[in-house]
């Protein structure tokens, strides 16, 4: 079959998230056969770097030979069992690997980013009921994204994907965030903060946050020290904190867990994701002890959580969620033949001491990314460039937004075999981890005439 064939077909029967679909009538909509690496090979043979990891799930690039191998092994010996009443041994490892990595003391499983976000506000709620208060009010940052489901729009703040709904959400008030990535930046945005905390304290659950970066909010960074400040005010006003590293989480800022950059540690953490490599779906809501026995009682008082899905630590998620663990815990970056390679060993990890870990060879990465995007500082058309970790954002200047200047963009990108999908006027990367330096000079150099080319 041929792109157009397949094209046609999808646009008869399929309705695609985040589209207005009749721009499909001018805009391909590019079908892929096979993906290896940060590539995508469409039914005609074109490639196209995964320059946004899939919606930033694919953090070790696709068909990783090892996620596969793991995800084989799972489905010879259980596909799936329901998780009340019952267990399973990938689930068990899972959890305890995670909560060794973050200091929490439980793991709640559900299906999605959302769906933990839905999660999490919901325990946190539940939590103070369970205590004695009626807590309805939840706070979250000003230019915030936590998901698309009722109660994640409710606590977001992107009016293009939550103005419609207004009058079905639940209640949040929104605090002031930095404008940059400035200490000074931090302290006034925490002062205003502080305003609302002390105002309202008594009515909130808790406070969401997305830690160093908001990447559905334009990629809007900030500092740790910001971090930091919000979770010692909620300790003040004896307000839960969730942190929503759905997308900053295991290894985009630089840290495995963007919180550790602050050095805090909140009440919950939300993880979904790079969790599975972006294989399948699953998320996690880590929590604590604490949260946990408000919950633990006699069934006849009826404080149990009774969130529920059918797919709950699904065993085919959770073997590719360990595989994931495994590379970061004993895969070793080597130069082989002038080119890095994650070295294995008959499919198995090796485990010695030699090369770099993935979070070190990130560090070269962005490193390497941040170097080479200097140019487009001499760009009329680009007004910031900004970066955390794995996360490089090019911010253009302020065109009106009926003028889809980043559509355009994104246009020339797979004219030129790169798939960059802007947010507005923000042209950004957050490629898979395994991506080459030859790549990323592909990458950056379509990414710059685009760009360069939309001015002329």
């Amino acid at each position: 079959m041929k792109n157009q064939e397949i094209m046609q077909k999808d646009l008869k029967f399929n309705w695609h998230p985040c589209t207005q679909m009749k721009d499909h009538e001018f805009l391909p909509i590019i079908p892929i056969k096979k993906g290896k690496g940060v590539w995508l090979e469409d039914f005609e043979g074109n490639r196209y770097i995964d320059a946004i990891s899939s919606w930033w799930v694919n953090i070790l690039g696709h068909s990783n030979e090892y996620i596969n191998k793991k995800i084989k092994e799972q489905l010879e010996t259980l596909e799936h069992v329901i998780f009340a009443g019952f267990t399973h041994e990938g689930a068990i490892r899972l959890s305890e690997r995670l909560c060794n990595l973050t200091g929490f003391d439980k793991v709640f499983y559900a299906d999605n980013g959302s769906s933990a976000v839905e999660v999490a506000i919901k325990m946190a709620f539940h939590y103070w009921k369970n205590k004695g208060e009626v807590r309805e009010l939840f706070l979250s940052l000003k230019n915030s994204y936590h998901g698309e489901t009722i109660g994640a729009l409710s606590v977001g703040d992107v009016g293009l994907y939550k103005d419609t709904y207004k009058e079905i959400l639940i209640k949040n008030i929104t605090i002031p965030i930095p404008e940059n990535q400035s200490e000074e930046e931090a302290i006034r945005a925490l002062r205003e903060a502080e305003k609302i905390f002390e105002k309202h304290h008594k009515k909130i659950s808790s406070l969401i946050i997305e830690p160093l970066v908001q990447c559905a909010g334009y990629m809007k960074m900030h500092s740790p020290s910001f971090v930091k400040g919000l979770r010692e005010l909620c300790d003040k006003y004896n307000i839960l904190m969730i942190a929503d590293e759905i997308a900053v989480g295991f290894g985009r800022t630089g840290t495995m867990f963007a919180c550790e950059q602050a050095g805090i540690k909140p009440d919950f953490m939300c993880l979904s994701k790079g969790l599975t490599g972006g294989y399948l779906p699953l998320s996690v809501v880590l929590t604590t002890d604490k949260i946990y026995m408000a919950f633990y009682c006699d069934y006849e008082e009826l404080k149990a959580f009774l969130h529920s899905h059918s797919y709950t630590a699904n065993p085919l998620g959770i073997a590719a969620a360990n595989a994931v663990l495994n590379i970061f815990e004993n895969g070793k970056w080597k130069m082989e033949n002038g080119k890095w390679v994650l070295s294995m060993d008959n499919g198995k990890w090796k485990m010695d001491n030699e090369g770099l870990s993935v979070l070190e060879f990130n560090k070269k990465t962005s490193k390497y990314i941040w170097d080479n995007i200097q140019k487009f500082k001499n760009l009329p058309n680009v007004k910031e460039i900004r970066q955390t970790g794995m996360i490089t954002a090019i911010e253009m200047i302020d065109y009106p937004w009926q003028e889809r200047k980043g559509l355009k963009v994104y246009e020339y990108g797979l004219k030129n075999g790169v798939l960059l999908r802007p947010l507005g006027n923000v042209i950004y990367f957050m490629p898979p981890y395994v991506i080459q330096y030859d790549e990323i000079d592909k990458m950056i150099d379509v990414a710059y005439e685009g760009i360069k080319k939309i001015e002329n």
